[in-house]
C-alpha cells in the first residue's frame, strides 16, 4: 500500500490529547448530550479530588480513537495499484484544433482535454514512459519519450490552441512508428482527447492501431463561416460579388445578422433565420474603388467563435494579355474577345516565349518556341505534358467535372465531336471531361506553369454552337489569369503556409500578425519565394520583402471543423472504428472507503444506543 498525502500522518499525533481528556478528573457538570450510554459510569463522580485518576477501559474512548485514526487513514489517502494492464509506453494526442476552443465544457474543451491528460500522467507508473504530441494543422512533438512526471506536466501545459483544423493523419503515422515495434507483451498505447472533429481516416483502416479515444464535448451549438470568395459582377464589371455560405451545425433554428465590411467599415447587415442542418448561401454586391480585404461576420452567440469571421483580399481586375495562334478560327476568336478584361493578339506562329502576354492560346498549331507562361492549348500537345498520346474516332463525352473553376456552369449535353486527342491524366493535372477510352481534357499546374488542354479541334465539332462553349472559353481565361491565381494565394487555410514568389532577391522580410505583432524574417538572397508557416491564427496578415508589400488572410473555412458534435466514434475506412472511452487512468485510492466505514461507526453507536433506550 501506497499514500498520496503521508504527511497527513502527523495528525495522528492528537490521539495522546484525547487519552489525556479521559485522565482527567471531572467536577459535576451539568450538559446536555444527545447520548448517555457511554457516560452513565462517569455520572457518579460528583468531584474531582485529584486533577489525574486511573485509566479505565472505556468504549467511548476507543471508539473516539478508532475514529481519529480512520480520519488520519483516509487523509492521508492510502492507495493500491490498479489491476489494469500494465503499459510501457503511452503517447498522448492532445487536439489543439478550432473546433477544441468550442465553450460547452468549461472553460472550453481544449482546457477539459488537458485535464484529463495531467490525470493520466499522475498516474504514470515508475517503470512507464509517455510521449506528448500536440495536433491541429501541423503536428508537434511537445515532450519526447520520458518518465519524468514534471516533464510531462510541463509540456502540457506548454500546449496552445490555434485555428486551424484537425491533421490527424501525421499525428498517428508518428505514434505508430513510436509503438509499433514495442511488441504486445509491453502493451503500448496510444491516447487521443479529441472532439474527433477530424478528416478522412481510411488510411489507418488495416494497421490495427492500439487507439484509445476520450470523446471531448457536450453539445453541437454551432453557426460557422465555411465558404467566401470574390468575384467581378457578372452583370457590372466596375461592382464586386461576394459570396459566403454559413451553415447551422445544431438541432434549433438559430437567428443572426451576417456583416459585410471593407477595410474595417461596415458596408451592409442582412438578418437571417437557419434551420439547423441547413446552409445558408449569400451573394453581397458591391462596388470597390481601391484594393482591400472584405470581411464578411455571423453575430449569432454559439459556442465556438473560431469560424463566426472571414475575410478575403479583394484586387481590382486588370486587363488580361492574350495572344492567339492559330491558323484561322473567327470562332475562337470571338469567344476569347468576349471574355471579361480580355486584350488579344492574333498572330500565326510563336518564335519566342511571348513573355509580354498573360496567356497563350494553341489552336492546332504547334509553335515554333514553346511559351513559359500559362497556356490553353486545343489539338496540340508538348510531349513534355503526357506521356502517351492516341487518337479517337468520334468519341463519346460521358462525364465532366463540374467542381472545377474551368468547368463552371459548362455542360457537354448533345455536345458532338469527329475525332479527339485522349491522354491517361498525368500527375500534374485533373481530368476535366472524359470519354470511355481516356480524358479528352485535363487542367493542371506544370512546373508553375498554368495549362488547360483540349484533345480536339472545336471546328471539328458543333460545340462553338453551344452556350457552354463561351462560358468555358471565359472560364479558363480566369482561371489562367496569374493575377488570379496571385490572388487566389492571398486566401490561406489555417495551418497552410503562405508562399510568396520573389521578383528580385531580398536578404530579410516583416510579416505583421493579426493582433498587431511583427514577425522578422530571414530570408536567403538566392530564394525564389517565402514560404511563411506560423499562420494557425486566423485574421489578415501583412509581409513586406523588400519592394514587396502583400496582405493575406488566414480563414478556418472547414465544414468538419465547423461541426462541433462530438463524435461518438471514430471510423478508420468502411470496416474499421474506435469507439469513444470514459476510462480515466488512476490509481485505485481508499480513503471513500475508510471514510464510509468512519460514518459506519457513528452510525451503529447512534442505533445501538437507541436500541436500548426504546
Amino acid at each position: 500500500m501506497n499514500f498520496l498525502a503521508p504527511a497527513a500522518f502527523f495528525f495522528a499525533l492528537t490521539i495522546p490529547v484525547v487519552v489525556v481528556f479521559y485522565l482527567l478528573k471531572r467536577k459535576r457538570v451539568v450538559r446536555l448530550v444527545s447520548s448517555t450510554f457511554l457516560w452513565q459510569k462517569f455520572l457518579a463522580e460528583t468531584q474531582a479530588s485529584a486533577p489525574f485518576q486511573k485509566l479505565r477501559r472505556n468504549w467511548l474512548l476507543i471508539l473516539q480513537i478508532i475514529l481519529l485514526l480512520l480520519a488520519v487513514l483516509a487523509l492521508s489517502r492510502p492507495y493500491f495499484a490498479t489491476k489494469a494492464k500494465s503499459s510501457q509506453l503511452r503517447v498522448l494526442i492532445l487536439d489543439a484544433s478550432a473546433s477544441m476552443q468550442a465553450t460547452d465544457e468549461s472553460p472550453s474543451r481544449f482546457e477539459r482535454a488537458r485535464r484529463e491528460a495531467l490525470e493520466w500522467v499522475n498516474g504514470l507508473r515508475d517503470e512507464d514512459k509517455m510521449v506528448v504530441l500536440q495536433v491541429a494543422g501541423n503536428t508537434q512533438v511537445k515532450q519526447s519519450e520520458t518518465g519524468e512526471k514534471a516533464a510531462l506536466r510541463r509540456a502540457i501545459q506548454s500546449c496552445a490552441v490555434v485555428d486551424s483544423p484537425t491533421r490527424l493523419g501525421p499525428a498517428l503515422k508518428m505514434a505508430d512508428s513510436l509503438v509499433r515495434d514495442r511488441g504486445k507483451e509491453s502493451n503500448p498505447e496510444i491516447h487521443l482527447f479529441s472532439d474527433g472533429a477530424v478528416q478522412d481516416l481510411t488510411e489507418f483502416g488495416n494497421s490495427a492501431l492500439p487507439l484509445v479515444y476520450h470523446k471531448i464535448g457536450q453539445g453541437a451549438n454551432n453557426l460557422g463561416i465555411t465558404a467566401l470568395d470574390v468575384r467581378v459582377h457578372p452583370e457590372d464589371a466596375t461592382k464586386r460579388a461576394i459570396y459566403a455560405s454559413i451553415e447551422n451545425f445544431s438541432t434549433n433554428v438559430m437567428q443572426t445578422e451576417m456583416e459585410l465590411s471593407f477595410e474595417g467599415k461596415l458596408l451592409e447587415t442582412r438578418p437571417l433565420s437557419i434551420k439547423p442542418g441547413e446552409t445558408a448561401a449569400q451573394v453581397f454586391v458591391t462596388t470597390q474603388d481601391r484594393d482591400g480585404v472584405f470581411t464578411v461576420r455571423s453575430t449569432a452567440p454559439d459556442d465556438l467563435k473560431a469560424d463566426n469571421q472571414a475575410s478575403i483580399v479583394s484586387l481590382l481586375p486588370h486587363p488580361i494579355k492574350v495572344l492567339l495562334v492559330t491558323k484561322g478560327n473567327r470562332l475562337l476568336e470571338r469567344a476569347l474577345s468576349s471574355a471579361p478584361n480580355v486584350q488579344l493578339t492574333t498572330a500565326t506562329d510563336l518564335k519566342d516565349d511571348a513573355a509580354g502576354f498573360d496567356i497563350v492560346t494553341l489552336d492546332a498549331v504547334i509553335p515554333t518556341v514553346w511559351p513559359k507562361g500559362n497556356v490553353l492549348a486545343i489539338r496540340t500537345v508538348n510531349t513534355n505534358w503526357f506521356d502517351k498520346v492516341s487518337e479517337v474516332e468520334t468519341p463519346a463525352i460521358v462525364d465532366w467535372r463540374v467542381t472545377h473553376p474551368v468547368m463552371r456552369y459548362v455542360s457537354f449535353d448533345n455536345v458532338r465531336v469527329m475525332k479527339s486527342e485522349v491522354v491517361k491524366v498525368p500527375s500534374w493535372a485533373v481530368s476535366l471531361a472524359d470519354s470511355p477510352q481516356a480524358s479528352l481534357i485535363v487542367a493542371g499546374e506544370l512546373q508553375r506553369q498554368r495549362i488547360v488542354w483540349i484533345g480536339w479541334d472545336v471546328l471539328e465539332s458543333d460545340w462553338p454552337r453551344r452556350i457552354s462553349f463561351p462560358i468555358f472559353v471565359a472560364n479558363a481565361m480566369d482561371w489562367l489569369n496569374p493575377a488570379n491565381a496571385q490572388n487566389a494565394q492571398l486566401l490561406v487555410r489555417a495551418g497552410d503556409p503562405f508562399r510568396l514568389t520573389l521578383t528580385q532577391p531580398v536578404t530579410s522580410a516583416q510579416v505583421t500578425m493579426p493582433d498587431g505583432s511583427a514577425r522578422k524574417l530571414t530570408v536567403d538572397p538566392n530564394a525564389k519565394e517565402i514560404v511563411f508557416g506560423d499562420t494557425l491564427r486566423q485574421g489578415v496578415y501583412h509581409l513586406k520583402a523588400g519592394t514587396n508589400d502583400t496582405v493575406f488572410c488566414v480563414d478556418l473555412l472547414d465544414a468538419a471543423e465547423s461541426n462541433i458534435k462530438p463524435r461518438d466514434e471514430l471510423q478508420f475506412g468502411k470496416y474499421a472504428k474506435v469507439s469513444a472511452t470514459t476510462a480515466h487512468r488512476a490509481n485505485l485510492e481508499l480513503w471513500r472507503t475508510i471514510a464510509a466505514i468512519a460514518l459506519a461507526v457513528l452510525l451503529f453507536e447512534w442505533w445501538y444506543y437507541h436500541r436500548r433506550t426504546v
